[in-house]
């Protein structure tokens, strides 16, 4: 079946997300054509909005409407502690256990020799000038538990042991090769109640 010209547009561009095929992308337009036009008006606000407002921490390259995120403005945060995670969605997966009250360090993603993403294209250099301004006492890698994930880690440690820091990294009640995002509360509770330290 051919669809009018608007409807593939809107396939075209759902389908640009991640995980996205043709398939989801069609439910998407035809779910959103049912929708009354001021739904229409909210979600296309919403999508404006947050190219709009939405800005980088200046500190830890985390997501916010101001130039602090609400992490690194927050005075009740252990300054001494850096969780470092690849992306700010990995955040509220650590934030729902309530097991940490450090601050974050966002890397903006992980080293993918084979797509050409090596060191230089992450958020390392911000992470070193915070921890020569700060006191920091332990820098926690929660990179996810993947072969990226792994790589990216024994980099970091690498760069950081001669800093003379406390450097840990999640245990594993992580399965290896399974993301952060999408793992449960009480498994990264564990996780982060039996870090392990890089020797």
């Amino acid at each position: 079946m051919s669809y009018p010209h608007s409807v593939k547009n809107l396939i075209a561009e759902f389908s640009k997300l991640p995980g996205i095929g043709p398939r989801t992308a069609a439910r998407f337009a035809f779910n959103l054509l049912r929708r009354s036009e001021n739904d229409l008006k909210l979600l296309g606000n919403a999508i404006l909005d947050l190219k709009k407002k939405t800005r980088i921490c200046k500190n830890c390259f985390n997501i916010s409407e101001n130039e602090l995120c609400e992490f690194c403005s927050n005075p009740k945060r252990d300054r001494g502690v850096i969780c470092i995670v690849e992306e700010a969605m990995n955040i509220p997966a650590i934030e729902n256990t309530k097991q940490f009250n450090g601050l974050y360090h966002i890397l903006g993603g992980v080293i993918r020799p084979n797509e050409g993403i090596g060191p230089n294209d992450l958020n390392i250099k911000g992470l070193l000038q915070r921890i020569k301004n700060g006191k920091i006492n332990e820098i926690i890698i929660a990179t996810n538990p993947n072969t990226e994930g792994e790589t990216t880690a024994l980099y970091l440690v690498k760069i950081l042991k001669p800093l003379n820091l406390k450097i840990t990294r999640l245990a594993r009640g992580l399965a290896t090769g399974s993301d952060l995002e999408y793992a449960d509360e009480m498994t990264i509770s564990s996780a982060l109640a039996g870090r392990r330290e890089y020797r």
